[in-house]
């Protein structure tokens, strides 16, 4: 059984910085791309970041372009969300998810949650004065 475990979370500051990280367990093959996605109170999910198989190609919400960054190390079977220069409406429950079988190969990673197979806990990020 796939599972992904969040971590990182917590309060900061405006223009301060966070760094999630998201452990992949139970599966031995690192061929899954990985989404970064939020849902703050009374909205829709929303996709932040992902990044696919080969960790070369990744794809950022307008919102969070030149502030956000994702990564992946492939040998620990993690992904990193690096949050720098953070808004009040960054505040969210982030989850990070994993697409098993990413229609557009190893250098495709979609926004979509529907591409999506299975899903982490959530995990809070809160960013107020």
């Amino acid at each position: 059984q796939l599972q992904l475990v969040e971590s990182g979370g917590g309060s900061v500051q405006p223009g301060g910085s966070l760094r999630l990280s998201c452990t992949v367990s139970g599966f031995n093959l690192p061929y899954y791309a990985v989404g970064w996605f939020r849902q703050a109170p009374g909205k829709e999910r929303e996709g932040v970041s992902s990044i696919s198989v080969s960790g070369g190609a990744a794809n950022y919400a307008d919102s969070v372009k030149d502030r956000f960054t994702i990564s992946r190390d492939s040998d620990k079977n993690a992904v990193f969300l690096q949050m720098n220069n953070l808004r009040p409406e960054d505040t969210a429950v982030y989850y990070c998810a994993a697409d098993l079988a990413p229609r557009g190969g190893v250098s495709w990673s979609s926004l979509q949650t529907s591409e999506y197979d299975y899903w982490g806990q959530g995990i809070q990020v809160t960013v107020s004065s």
